[in-house]
Order: structure tokens, then sequence, then C-alpha cells
């Protein structure tokens, strides 16, 4: 067996403290080497025991966990997991946190934390897990009862594609995980403004995605919004599934849209890649391109093979550029796979295929 996943937890709040410790420690594969209730603090606990992973709050005193997450990445980097409250100032701070190098976001409200916490239990621990197997750069009381892996049934189940109409219109379905705010950015900053239209879900916490969406809506010269429900897909935007909500692709003639609901975590997760896929499977069917990114896990695996079924083109983040490899190889080992691509020539590849089609 493998050695544990060593943390180190940085709160002000006690009871966060103590209830993240009880977390963590519920997983045999992690270890909390300690906590600290400051950054200061935490700087001397990380010289005596370097720790490989480091989950660190926002607001703290002495010093914000922001600027500690900058000093962490610039002089000696490890893996952060930043835990941020469910505000809207909370939203666009940790947007920056993605920005400086953290690597996951877990989300608590300013009341009724602890509660919150142990309920997310296996979002946690597998969040300090992929975080520990991250590559990072440098800047310029609780019983683990595994938690049922439910599959996209749960939210539609799987049958043949629907009828496509002729339509030379394109619908681009993209899946990513931890690394893939960067990773997204870089792929959608390099769409032109005539680009096909653009659905997307980014593992992220709820609330947070409105922030995201609006930060690369800025960066972009294609419109990137939180997907609402029955919004079209357009040539030339982009819609992010929001945060806690599934985002299925659908068709009403020639017309897509999304229906954005609620309902089970799928590869525990919410909203769900394998969810996404299957749709655009059943709805787009051969109009259909899938994206698949950095990610750790198999969330999106059975839905790209769903979708080269029904005759989707797919493409893979390479191991090189990802993050984490682990949703694009899960991808690439049950064959849904057509083509693996860098990250830097994803969105090249998405339009010749898009063009050939469209000729």
């Amino acid at each position: 067996m493998p050695d544990p996943v060593r943390v180190l937890i940085v709160d002000d709040s006690a009871v966060v403290r103590q209830a993240l410790t009880e977390i963590l420690s519920s997983d045999p594969e992690i270890e909390v080497i300690g906590t600290a209730p400051d950054p200061l603090i935490a700087q001397n606990k990380i010289k005596q025991q370097r720790p490989d992973v480091i989950t660190l709050d926002v607001e703290m005193p002495r010093m914000d966990g922001l600027s500690f997450l900058r000093q962490i990445m610039a002089e000696s980097p490890i893996p952060v997991v930043m835990c941020s409250s469910l505000t809207e100032k909370g939203a666009e701070i940790s947007m920056k946190a993605l920005q400086y190098g953290a690597v996951e976001i877990i989300n608590k409200p300013k009341m009724g934390a602890r509660k919150f916490l142990e309920e997310s239990r296996v979002l946690i621990c597998d969040a300090v897990k992929a975080a520990a197997r991250v590559r990072v750069r440098r800047l310029s009381s609780l019983v683990n009862i595994p938690e049922p892996k439910l599959t996209a049934d749960v939210i539609l189940n799987r049958s043949r594609v629907v009828e496509t109409i002729n339509t030379t219109q394109k619908v681009v379905a993209v899946g990513a995980s931890t690394g893939g705010t960067e990773a997204l950015r870089i792929f959608l900053q390099s769409m032109p403004y005539n680009a096909p239209g653009i659905v997307i879900v980014q593992h992220m916490p709820q609330q947070f995605t409105a922030a995201f969406a609006r930060r690369l809506d800025g960066d972009c010269q294609i419109t990137v919004k939180e997907a609402k429900n029955d919004d079209s897909v357009l040539p030339g935007h982009a819609l992010i599934a929001p945060g806690n909500m599934h985002v299925l692709l659908k068709r009403s003639g020639t017309r897509y849209y999304v229906q954005v609901k609620d309902g089970p975590l799928v590869c525990r997760h919410r909203p769900s890649v394998d969810v996404l896929f299957r749709s655009a499977a059943r709805y787009a069917g051969a109009n259909a391109i899938g994206v698949i990114m950095t990610g750790m896990g198999d969330d999106g695996a059975r839905g790209m093979l769903e979708m080269k079924e029904a005759g989707a083109r797919n493409l893979a983040q390479d191991e090189e550029s990802c993050i984490v490899f682990g949703m694009p190889q899960e991808a690439i080992k049950l064959g849904g796979v057509d083509k693996v691509v860098p990250l830097a020539k994803l969105s090249d590849e998405v339009l010749r295929i898009y063009r050939s089609q469209t000729r």
C-alpha cells in the first residue's frame, strides 16, 4: 500500500480545523500531520515537516490565504486546496486562487460549516488525494464508508440516438476537472468569434462557476456564461454548467439548447461529464465533437464512448499537458477517444474537425 497523503490544515476556525481533521483522518489513504490557525504558524510547520498537500482558508488573521498561496507557489510549490465561503466575494477570490496555482476549491458556508463539511466528506477526501497527484509549478470520527458511485442512468437513461435532422450546426461537449480551469482558459482563448457552440462541465463548487464564466468571458473572443435552463447553444458561445447542477444537451428541431437540472451525484460529481456526454450522444450524435481534459477519476469516460458509438468525433488532452491524466486516460482505455492532442493544439483540432464536417 502506498504511503498516505500527508496534509497540513490551515484555517483560523477551530471548528473547521477539527472537522477537517476528522474527515480527512477517516480516509486510510490520508494522514493529517498538523493544523495551523494562520499562515505564519503554518510556515514553521511546513519547514519542520513538509506536507504533500495543504488545505488553506481564504480569510485569516496576520496574512490572508491568497497572499500565503502566492508565497508558497513562488518559493517552494506544494499542492494547495483552498477553502472558500459560499459568497460572491469568495467566488471571485477563489478564481484568483486558481490563477495563482491552487489545485481545487472546497466551499464552506459562513454558518454551519462543520455539518456542511461532514456532508461533503467524500468530495473533500477525493480533492485532497487528487491534489497530491498534481505536478505543481512555481509562479513567474467519521466512518469511511464510500458513497455509491452512480452512473448517468440516474439522470438520463441510455437509449438510441434521436434521429438527427439535417443540419450543419455542430456542438462541442467538453469535460474537465482538476487543472481544468487553466486548461479551459487556454482552450477557449484560442476559439474564434464564429466557433461552434460549446457546452462545458468543469467540476467546481456551487457559486464559483458564475465568477469563472465571467473571467473567461473577459479573456475570450467568444461569449462565455454560466448555463441557465433553456439557453440556446449558439456559434460563438460557450455555456458552463453551474456548480451543483447537471447540464444536459437537448434539441428541438434544429435548435440545440441545455437543460439544467438537479439530481444525484454521478461518478461522485454534480455536474457530471458523463451526463453531458450521454445527452450529446443522444441528441447530437454525429453532430457532436467531444473533448475530455485534465482531471482525476473516470467521469466522462463512459459518456465519451457513447458519443463515439453515436458517430461523434472525440479528442483527449495528452498526458504531458495534463495536471492529472486520470479522466483522459480512462476515456482512452475504454476506446472512446479518436485522437490524443496536446492542450495547446486542442482548439485547432476541434476547428479542423468542425470545418471538415461543414464544407
